[in-house]
């Protein structure tokens, strides 16, 4: 039996097609996560992609990717063949860096001190944290946290910063209200449980480091 033919053999189980599945594996491809709790389509690519999980899982398997399913967070995270998240991907894979992503600085770090904020959500708890699982925080939270504990600030231009913003949205790091606003001081920004699937606490821990031996 060929692998097209017995993936439509599953396809046909799970009453899908194979234009669904690629559309669904196109996505993964192109933002590496799919998270049901942004509703509309991702919500529908989500529900579709449980109903085949094993099939994917093979599919990108065969490829060397791992898929990891959050069943509790609700949402799929594609890693590239070698990538390392402590406690997640498989031990022992070396990385390949032709397949790494291109990240910028600032969304390195930016990133990072959302890690920093959703760690002290976490043992804080109180209001700021949600029924979802997601840590709420003040952009300015963010902007002092980056300044305070990595030595570095913010982008100055605020077109910069809308920009980082809308790349941490996209990879699902950050959930925003349609009316946030930075000049809002108490405009929220909810830190996703995502965020510990690319920051590994040793990471952290090793950016923290860094940060306090600078002056």
């Amino acid at each position: 039996m060929n692998l097209k033919k017995n993936a439509l053999e599953q396809l046909n189980l799970s009453g899908l097609k194979l234009d669904r599945f690629q559309e669904i594996v196109t996505r993964l491809f192109a933002y590496g996560i799919v998270v049901r709790a942004e509703d509309g389509v991702e919500a529908r690519i989500y529900d579709d992609a449980r109903r085949i999980e094993a099939l994917l899982v093979d599919y990108f398997d065969l490829a060397g990717f791992f898929l990891h399913h959050d069943s509790k967070a609700e949402f799929f995270r594609l890693y590239a063949p070698g990538a390392q998240a402590p406690g997640i991907t498989p031990d022992g894979i070396e990385p390949v860096p032709s397949l790494k992503a291109k990240l910028t600085p600032d969304f390195v770090a930016a990133a990072l001190a959302l890690r920093f904020l959703y760690q002290k959500g976490l043992m804080e708890g109180g209001l700021n944290l949600t029924d979802e699982g997601e840590v709420l925080t003040r952009f300015e939270d963010l902007a002092a946290t980056l300044q305070t504990q990595l030595k570095r600030p913010l982008p100055e231009a605020v077109v910069d910063r809308d920009k980082l913003l809308r790349e941490l949205r996209r990879h699902r790091l950050i959930r925003l209200s349609p009316t946030f606003s930075m000049a809002d001081e108490d405009g929220l920004i909810a830190i996703r449980q995502t965020i510990l699937g690319i920051i590994s606490e040793d990471a952290l821990a090793a950016a923290l480091e860094v940060g306090a031996a600078e002056p």
